[in-house]
């Protein structure tokens, strides 16, 4: 359901980016409004601020397909400002494998729920598909060169949070609590997932560079980060907030 539509949402993108195939409209004198494709790759984590004593060692480390397809109006008035939105489908997502000791965790094991403090390894699966609204304040520097910087809100279509706890063991409810191994074959291992848990909306903030290379094709550099977290602010069985902070480089083509 959430694969449809997300390839839904990018045939919607690519049909909105064929019809805006016109020439760029003269609001009025010395306000240009132009429309831009983009198409980029973003690398980065959803990672707490500050690595946790707790989280004792990074093992493993991988991205996932982190694409970014999108569309930006650029509204350039006199002088070297303008403004700058846009509609941007993306998707945030990583996989990771950490050493924890006297983490706070939750997870199922045999049917059964268990909370409690978790010594051992974690495999972590962060999947964020959404779409993205910047609005940005830009400052142009030459004719090659842009800057961009400004809020941006994203709505999630498609999200995943979850994994697996092995070779390890629980304290369950507290430090001091009844020990429960995790060993490292499938049905000895507990699992977890805390996808419904994950925030909707986000909001963060993003600062850019644009480079113009030919008329009508750029390249960009963008870095985003998040403001709120990808969890509910209710959400306590991982202490530590998890921030999507995200690098984007992408080629823009100037639609005319």
């Amino acid at each position: 359901m959430r694969q449809m539509m997300i390839k839904r949402v990018f045939l919607w993108l690519i049909t909105l980016l064929v019809s805006l195939g016109s020439k760029a409209t003269v609001l009025q004198e010395d306000i240009v409004l132009m429309f831009e494709a983009r198409a980029g790759y973003s690398i980065g984590a959803t990672t707490p601020i500050g690595i946790p004593a707790t989280i004792r060692k990074l093992n493993s480390f991988s991205l996932t397909p982190n694409f970014l397809i999108g569309v930006d109006a650029c509204l350039l008035m006199k002088g070297p400002w303008g403004v700058q939105t846009g509609l941007h489908l993306e998707n945030k997502g990583m996989d990771a494998t950490v050493t924890t000791k006297g983490y706070h965790m939750a997870m199922v094991k045999g049917g059964e729920r268990l909370e409690g403090v978790y010594t051992g390894r974690v495999e972590q699966h962060v999947k964020q598909w959404m779409l993205t609204l910047p609005l940005q304040a830009s400052y142009q520097l030459s004719n090659r060169w842009r800057l961009r910087a400004g809020p941006y809100v994203s709505l999630l279509i498609g999200r995943d949070f979850s994994g697996s706890v092995s070779d390890g063991y629980l304290r369950k409810d507290d430090p001091t609590g009844q020990k429960i191994e995790m060993g490292h074959e499938p049905d000895e291992q507990a699992t977890y997932d805390f996808t419904d848990d994950m925030r909707r909306w986000q909001t963060g903030i993003a600062v850019g560079a644009d480079c113009r290379v030919a008329s009508r094709i750029g390249l960009s550099a963008d870095l985003s980060w998040g403001l709120t977290g990808i969890m509910r602010s209710d959400f306590k069985t991982v202490e530590q907030t998890l921030y999507p902070i995200y690098g984007t480089i992408s080629i823009t083509y100037r639609i005319r």
